[in-house]
């Protein structure tokens, strides 16, 4: 395991006007780790996103992949760099089968496969790999909202990256449908894949993170373990405001201190965020 982290960030932060979207973000993410990114809505996750992979260009601070400067750099760039993330909105190609859309992240990926023969193949395995190796020759608008998040993920992984961003992988999701993105991403990690996941399902957070980062007003508000941050009352404020914290902390103080458990279910509700914002450059 390399001693640099795959990504960094220093000072990360973007203005638009006179809001502060990002504010002076310090990140560390290590190779083979998977970070969960949380925050109540307009708190700048998928601007966060946006600034890595060179869809914003930050006003302030650096973007570091394996020690590489990459702040500010164009997205194809940062993708050949073997950096991948999927979109809240899918916006696959209509004209072209899935197969095909796949095949594109391999032809104009880092590995620059040039000939369509190769590039179908390997887009044949990315498919069978998320599942979706039975709907190769659909068209993508024939595709059920579970399937279509699936070829996001095939879109991303098609560029065989190092760092893998998944921003709402799961949103839209029935319960049911979830459990094998939970199963992928724990599989790309057990591969040695650097992952950062942007997510309000708190069981898929706590399912596949090693960390989580929480973001409050664009500033980095909170980095520890899953279980550690979700039941911290400054986090369950971001969420919820102070009189529900206030209310719950002191029902909390008038119960009986329970024994420990490791399976003690976190404080924060699942059900309490709703969907991203929108980045101002939606």
């Amino acid at each position: 395991m390399s001693a640099t982290p795959v990504l960094e960030t220093r000072g990360l932060g973007i203005r638009f006007g006179g809001l502060k979207a990002v504010d002076d973000v310090d990140l560390q993410v290590p190779e083979g780790q998977t970070l969960g990114v949380i925050g109540p809505n307009g708190a700048g996750k998928s601007t966060f996103i946006n600034l890595v992979t060179g869809h914003l260009r930050p006003t302030s601070g650096q973007v570091l992949v394996d020690g590489q400067d990459l702040t500010g750099a164009k997205p194809w760039v940062i993708a050949k760099a073997r950096v991948a993330r999927t979109f809240q909105i899918v916006k696959p190609f209509r004209g072209m089968t899935v197969r095909e859309n796949v095949a594109v992240g391999v032809m104009y990926g880092p590995d620059g496969m040039t000939r369509m023969g190769p590039a179908l193949h390997r887009a044949d395995e990315v498919l069978e790999q998320v599942g979706l190796g039975a709907a190769a020759g659909r068209s993508p608008g024939e595709l059920s909202v579970a399937d279509a998040r699936r070829l996001e993920f095939a879109k991303a992984l098609a560029l065989s990256p190092r760092l893998l961003l998944l921003d709402e992988v799961m949103a839209g999701l029935r319960p049911g449908e979830i459990e094998p993105s939970l199963q992928l991403i724990r599989d790309l990690k057990a591969q040695g894949m650097t992952i950062i996941v942007v997510e309000h399902v708190m069981k898929a957070i706590l399912a596949v993170s090693d960390q989580v980062l929480v973001l409050n007003a664009g500033q980095r508000l909170m980095l520890g373990p899953p279980r550690d941050v979700l039941s911290d009352p400054t986090v369950i404020e971001a969420y919820l405001g102070h009189k529900y914290a206030a209310r719950q902390a002191a029902a909390q103080a008038a119960q009986p201190t329970p024994s420990p458990s490791a399976g003690a279910a976190p404080t924060l509700p699942a059900a309490s965020a709703g969907p991203e914002e929108v980045s101002p450059d939606a």
